[in-house]
């Protein structure tokens, strides 16, 4: 067996003399994010978060685990950026509960609320549901309400702001539709809360429950579980490679070597 060759190029930090400089702290602490991501269990089910995405045949990569291209995994930025959600979504339930709302994340045994429907292949888990007020004083807002809440950017918090997570998110209120529609909350509006993650400012907005677009996903959902078992691919959302949508599609690679 030939010996093995040294990386010579430039950048790759060899030094003919010296040991090979040791990984960077940042270095370390990414690839413990990947490593983490890889342990992670593929879920199994359509999720109900996801039905609004505009294109179905990328709805169906992901449902059926399809693997992504080559170099279009998660970077450890964007599983940074996942996690931040999290955990501003647990800051955001504190201070509900400090302004004096009843607001319920978890069953008793800790787990998170949600539905299955479809033979449990369609399915959903809430961020919360808020059922008045802890003291059972008067409560400013409709109850019993779903609660959604994201962490956006300035350019994105302040879009949704101006224009309602109707239009600026349709995912998101697709997703807010669908939660409505299967925990039977559809009585009050829903709260949508947004964090701005530059300045820390609340975006709180009432959704009142669309039943025509809750229908709609629910028909989204089931036409991606019927093309899967008949084993028949859903047609792209472009004409070209360059829409939008598809230039930071994941499968984007795969897609256009695929018949329409």
């Amino acid at each position: 067996m030939g010996a093995a060759l040294i990386d010579l190029n430039s950048g790759s930090g060899f030094v003919p003399g010296q040991a090979p400089a040791p990984p960077s702290l940042n270095d370390l602490i990414d690839a413990g994010l990947r490593r983490r991501a890889e342990r992670e269990q593929r879920r199994t089910y359509l999720g109900g978060s996801r039905l609004g995405v505009e294109c179905l045949r990328a709805l169906q990569f992901e449902f059926t685990g399809t693997p992504v291209d080559p170099g279009r995994e998660f970077s450890a930025q964007i599983l940074r950026v996942f996690e931040r959600g999290h955990r501003f979504e647990d800051m955001m339930a504190g201070w509900l509960r400090l302004a004096g709302l009843d607001l319920r994340t978890e069953r008793a045994d800790g787990r998170q609320f949600g539905f299955r429907t479809a033979g449990s292949r369609i399915a959903g888990h809430i961020d919360g549901v808020i059922v008045g007020m802890a003291d059972g004083s008067p409560c400013p807002i409709a109850t019993p309400a779903l609660w959604e809440c994201k962490a956006l950017n300035n350019k994105s918090w302040q879009d949704t702001r101006k224009k309602g997570v109707t239009i600026s998110k349709p995912v998101y209120a697709g997703q807010i539709a669908t939660y409505q529609a299967y925990m039977e909350l559809t009585d009050a509006p829903a709260i949508f809360t947004a964090i701005n993650s530059d300045t820390m400012e609340i975006l709180v907005e009432e959704v009142p429950f669309d039943p025509a677009l809750a229908q709609r996903m629910t028909d989204r959902g089931v036409q991606v579980l019927e093309a899967t078992d008949a084993n028949e691919l859903l047609p792209r959302i472009a004409l070209s490679r360059d829409h939008f949508g598809c230039r930071f599609c994941s499968w984007q690679d795969r897609c256009w070597r695929l018949p329409a």
